[in-house]
């Protein structure tokens, strides 16, 4: 009986045991052995064990199956044989392999990616300890969204919502000082009316007969909306109309309860009024020569509506739109710079590890500073080296990729003689010939697409998705044909792909046909 130790990768340490007769290994929960890695085929090898004997055969995966190094389409393994998946090394181990350390790098491994997700014991340093705070408390919470939705995604949602922070937090106070300037210079304003009502009937005041009061200027005074005179009981002495009823308007009633506190007596009561305008009241006081003090004998409560006030309402929000739209623009010109400059590297580093895997080059080396890189390349570094040892190779360069040239040309003959709409691409689905026929279909010239890649000459981008969907399928399948049904030109096509496998395995070209549905 055999079983499978993970020794290098995300599942190290972990162990599976094999049953008698066919156990397939793959991505899908469904499969006897379900190992869920990134770059693991749904079913991606079948594990076929009868009696003292393991037979080990790739099921199409995408990116392969090496044992011992070679990549493999069936083969037998034996006791200690390596089998090596996308960032994984799996041992076949015969059950005599101690389980005791296997469980106990398994539980190490837990340990390390606890750490790792929790970020272990906090520091003691203050600055250390609120960087540790923001990277494994705060930034747990982005993560868990993050798993919820694409980094493209999530990082344009941030830059709105730091754009409209940004707005709310500089823009609204400068524009809350405005409103505060206008408050106070028309409180000034009604002190000055309440002044005068003082002056114009200092005698009848200081008889505290406040019925006899005279206030028909301010009922001409630009901006005055309406006003009260009134006494502590909120009976209301001017206008004549409203003499000896009872204030009942919000703003009035505030007025009268804000002077009802003694503290309050020598104070200017101002508020934005909810219909709009400014409210402004005060104490109206007489001369009292008998105690040769100024007394309170009433309150003049007047609601401004000046124009400055609407306008600057206008001003407010035009200049918060326009705020808002800049920052938005550029938060869209940044999000573009920082998405691609970071993609860049990633790019670079998925691209040197494809040509590693064909063997085109023997470790992964950057032009782009990004010091966040530098662990995963070392991984990758280190997993390249442990597969050149597997497989017992020497320090001499690498054999040279196969090149695409000769299986181009070998399709370019066979499109000399078709009878119907050809495109041959490399391996890298680069356009590379398309007879006339093609041409007139699809839209796009030999003579202007040569060389570039399908997705940037195509129109349609569903179209060139599909073609490459099939090109994969049919890499993936040792260059069976694949098709799909696709509209070219207002008319149903079956579209066809098969591929020119190379002697390394791998597809270095493909031949697209084009036939009508109908």
């Amino acid at each position: 009986m055999y079983k499978l130790v993970v020794v290098a990768g995300k599942l190290r340490g972990k162990e599976y045991v094999l049953e008698d007769g066919e156990n397939v290994l793959g991505r899908d929960s469904g499969c006897d052995v379900h190992f869920p890695v990134q770059g693991v085929s749904k079913k991606h090898m079948a594990i076929t064990v009868t009696g003292d004997t393991c037979y080990v055969q790739d099921l199409g995966s995408s990116n392969g199956t090496f044992l011992n190094g070679k990549i493999i389409k069936r083969a037998t393994a034996k006791n200690g044989d390596k089998i090596a998946l996308p960032d994984t090394i799996i041992q076949v181990v015969h059950v005599e392999e101690k389980k005791v350390i296997v469980k106990k790098r398994k539980i190490e491994d837990e340990e390390e990616e606890d750490d790792f997700l929790s970020g272990g014991t906090p520091p003691e340093a203050l600055p250390q300890k609120v960087l540790w705070m923001f990277k494994y408390k705060f930034m747990n919470f982005l993560h868990g969204i993050n798993e919820e939705y694409e980094w493209k995604h999530l990082i344009p949602i941030l830059l709105f919502i730091f754009c409209i922070a940004s707005i709310t937090f500089t823009i609204l106070p400068v524009l809350d000082d405005t409103k505060s300037i206008l408050l106070y210079e028309t409180s000034k304003r009604a002190e000055s009316y309440a002044k005068h009502v003082a002056r114009m009937n200092n005698k009848v005041l200081a008889q505290k007969k406040l019925d006899q009061t005279d206030t028909k200027f301010i009922r001409d005074e630009d901006g005055v909306k309406d006003y009260r005179l009134m006494d502590f009981a909120g009976r209301i002495v001017q206008p004549l109309e409203k003499r000896n009823e009872y204030v009942n308007d919000p703003f009035f009633v505030a007025s009268r309860e804000y002077y009802s506190v003694e503290q309050n007596k020598l104070k200017v009561y101002r508020a934005f009024l909810k219909e709009g305008g400014i409210g402004i009241a005060k104490l109206i006081t007489a001369f009292n020569p008998q105690t040769s003090n100024e007394e309170p004998v009433g309150i003049i409560a007047i609601k401004f509506d000046p124009a400055a006030l609407k306008a600057e309402a206008a001003n407010q929000r035009k200049a918060y739109m326009e705020a808002l739209v800049t920052t938005v623009l550029v938060a869209i010109i940044f999000f573009g710079m920082v998405y691609y400059l970071t993609l860049r590297p990633i790019e670079e580093m998925r691209h040197q590890i494809e040509e590693a895997v064909r063997g085109k080059r023997k470790s992964l080396e950057s032009n782009y500073l990004m010091e966040e890189l530098n662990p995963l390349r070392s991984s990758v570094n280190t997993i390249l080296q442990r597969m050149r040892e597997l497989n017992n190779e020497d320090d001499g360069e690498f054999a040279e990729e196969e090149n695409d040239d000769v299986y181009v040309d070998s399709l370019r003959e066979f499109m000399m003689g078709a009878n119907g709409a050809v495109i041959v691409l490399d391996s890298q689905k680069n356009v590379c010939h398309m007879n006339s026929e093609a041409e007139d279909l699809c839209g796009f010239r030999e003579n202007a697409s040569q060389g570039m890649n399908l997705m940037d000459v195509s129109r349609e981008a569903g179209f060139s998705g599909t073609v490459i969907e099939l090109c994969d399928n049919s890499a993936n399948n040792m260059g069976t044909n694949q098709s799909a049904e696709y509209e070219l030109a207002g008319i149903p096509h079956i579209v066809n792909v098969v591929s020119l496998m190379g002697k390394d395995g791998f597809a270095k070209a493909f031949y697209l046909t084009f036939v009508r549905a109908d």
